[in-house]
């Protein structure tokens, strides 16, 4: 077997994973992408876009669109800092409100992805992740 064949069925089943989450988040106005910085922020409090940027290993012009449509839908505010340079992430209290709603959501899409795999390979399938760091 080739690496770029375990390497482009990777990346397929991940674009399958992903296209069904934003199917099932589409009812809320939200993409997986947005889920992502909201289980963050959730979980974390308010972070600037380049800790977002940082957690999301993707390109920070990605997050100021994704964060900029996340504002416009009442997702998100942006708040200034202790250094007014600074500006932070923060969810509203909607998005507060309405997050146990959607993370229940997720968890059943994730429950249904990984309903596939016995339990060792859920952790067997969790450790080649990590080791793909």
């Amino acid at each position: 077997m080739k690496n770029r064949d375990i390497i482009h069925l990777f990346n397929q089943r991940v674009r399958s994973i992903n296209k069904q989450l934003n199917d099932r988040l589409q009812s809320h106005d939200l993409y997986h992408a947005q889920w992502s910085i909201m289980y963050y922020l959730y979980e974390n409090g308010p972070k600037t876009q380049t800790e977002i940027t940082n957690y999301l290993h993707v390109n920070p012009p990605t997050i100021t669109r994704t964060v900029k449509r996340m504002e416009e839908n009442g997702w998100v505010n942006r708040v200034v800092g202790k250094d007014r340079r600074q500006h932070y992430i923060k969810l509203t209290n909607e998005a507060i409100e309405r997050y146990k709603e959607i993370e229940k959501i997720v968890a059943d899409h994730e429950e249904e992805i990984l309903s596939r795999l016995s339990e060792e390979e859920k952790e067997l399938f969790h450790n080649i992740l990590l080791k793909l760091e």
